[in-house]
């Protein structure tokens, strides 16, 4: 079984730093389709993972951990297949064949979810998981901020058509590559990785403490029991809410990122290095993360992420031009850490039979409340805007209801501590 666990980290990066990630937006425009299109393709992204997150960490602990994530690197190879092969020029074939790719995503995605996570985690002997764990989490997010600083860079490096020209030439090549295939430079080195995930995957084993017990439960009765079973644990629970109030507006802040560093005059061409940079705060933030879960109470530790968080969000509606930037440190650390803990103490509570289903709760938890801050959002954005109001300006004011929006999620957190967490669990230690 200990092989799971470099395999387990092997995985997590070929399946996570996906070389298109810093053009993502301008590479669909570039294929062709309309910011509109872009909007649904998103949806569609998202409704695939609200629909299969929890089925699939279901499937995991009825059927296998294995089998989830070699099904989730399978996806993974056709989802970068369907867009690294179709040919331009037929709006309406490009558009379906993204829609087929962000369906796919969104099943691979659900599918790794929890299973990965779940088979690495019991491949540890059950009386080295809480010591070694945090050990593996902070080997895990060092490589993983590494491998996106490299694919930020590189990513970006390849898709620029000129450099990609100047670099040939400096090369002695007289090839001079077309637009329409440089656009799917980042698409082809993210489809080597899925295969290389695949490779990965083969090679891993089934723990041998996992026993699914099919006849036992339906995938349905899983589902149910392991929901039961969160909801009646009021830490768990807490955990839970805790990802979800301190994720979806930190999530909501680095979604407008581009636009927050327009605002505070940052030059555009400095976006990639600022996002490189952002992506190595991850290499430092784990190893104080393992520390704090070895020395500290739980309710210190996300008290730090509450206190990183909200500073950078308060910092941040300021707007102070350049010098703003700054503020990014207080989300990566924040959120470095915030991932760091939940994955620690949600694996450190809950039983072998459905860490899987569970973790995949906490995914499904995530992504509905990313996704309910921003319709919040947008109606702020609605509220604060003005006919004699510019875009910039506009904006501008939304910021400042980002740590007041924050602030409310916390009180809710606060109470739900106080009434749930606290009494069943007075003596709660790391």
């Amino acid at each position: 079984m200990e092989r799971n666990l470099p395999l387990f980290i092997a995985f997590r990066l070929l399946f996570n730093a996906r070389y298109y990630y810093p053009v993502f937006a301008v590479m669909q425009l570039d294929y062709g389709l309309t910011m509109a299109q872009f909007a649904i393709l998103n949806a569609v992204w998202a409704v695939s993972i609200v629909l299969l997150e929890v089925p699939s960490g279901a499937l995991a602990d009825r059927f296998g951990r294995k089998r989830m994530v070699v099904a989730a690197s399978v996806l993974m190879i056709v989802e970068m297949a369907v867009i690294a092969f179709i040919p331009l020029g037929n709006s309406s074939l490009v558009f379906w064949a993204w829609v087929i790719n962000r369906i796919l995503s969104g099943a691979a995605e659900a599918s790794a979810s929890g299973a990965d996570e779940a088979l690495a985690y019991d491949s540890i002997p059950e009386d080295e998981q809480e010591a070694r764990w945090p050990r593996v989490l902070a080997r895990l997010m060092t490589l993983t901020s590494i491998a996106f600083v490299v694919a930020m860079l590189v990513g970006a490096a390849v898709y620029d058509l000129e450099l990609v020209h100047r670099v040939l030439g400096w090369c002695g090549s007289d090839l001079t590559p077309a637009k329409d295939l440089v656009i799917r430079f980042p698409i082809y080195l993210t489809l080597v990785n899925a295969v290389a995930a695949l490779a990965v995957t083969l090679a891993m084993r089934e723990p041998t403490c996992h026993s699914t017990r099919p006849e036992d439960r339906t995938l349905w009765s899983g589902i149910f029991e392991a929901g039961r079973w969160v909801l009646r644990s009021p830490l768990v629970s807490g955990i839970i809410l805790a990802a979800l109030v301190h994720d979806s507006v930190v999530r909501l802040f680095l979604t407008l990122n581009s636009e927050y560093y327009r605002l505070i005059e940052i030059p555009e061409a400095a976006y990639g290095l600022i996002g490189a940079l952002f992506a190595a705060l991850g290499i430092a933030t784990p190893h104080f993360a393992r520390r704090l879960v070895e020395s500290s109470r739980i309710e210190v530790n996300f008290a730090i992420v509450s206190v990183a968080t909200f500073l950078g969000l308060l910092g941040a509606s300021l707007a102070i031009p350049v010098y703003g930037v700054g503020m990014v440190v207080f989300f990566g650390v924040g959120f470095g850490f915030l991932n760091f803990f939940v994955s620690h103490y949600l694996n450190r509570e809950v039983d072998s039979h459905h860490r899987a289903t569970v973790l995949s709760f906490r995914g499904l938890a995530l992504n509905l409340g990313f996704g309910i801050i921003s319709l919040v959002y947008a109606a702020i954005l609605g509220l604060v805007r003005e006919p004699d109001l510019e875009g910039q300006e506009a904006f501008a004011r939304s910021l400042w209801w980002l740590p007041g929006l924050f602030a409310v999620l916390f009180v809710v957190l606060f109470v739900f501590y106080l009434a749930r967490v606290r009494p069943s669990c007075r003596n709660l230690n790391t």
